[in-house]
């Protein structure tokens, strides 16, 4: 087993689904809840690892936050 890697999700709802996409592969899965998106995530991105001969695995990007201004209601 090699080096653990740690990578970075960005994890949305979707109706009744939670989309858990990794930030430095190109790798999405989905779950009814937040720990099974990640979950399967988690194998989805694995498996991409373990199948492309040179996974294209980007630098974990800034992730931020900012704010707009409100609309009116």
């Amino acid at each position: 087993m090699g080096e653990q890697r740690t990578l970075t999700a960005a994890v949305h709802e979707e109706e009744d689904w939670y989309i858990a996409q990794c930030l430095e592969v190109d790798v999405a899965s989905q779950g009814q809840t937040i720990h099974e998106a990640l979950d399967n995530l988690r194998e989805a991105v694995e498996l991409y690892l373990s199948e492309v001969p040179e996974p294209a695995v980007t630098s974990t990007p800034l992730v931020t936050s900012f704010q707009v201004p409100g609309t009116a209601a």
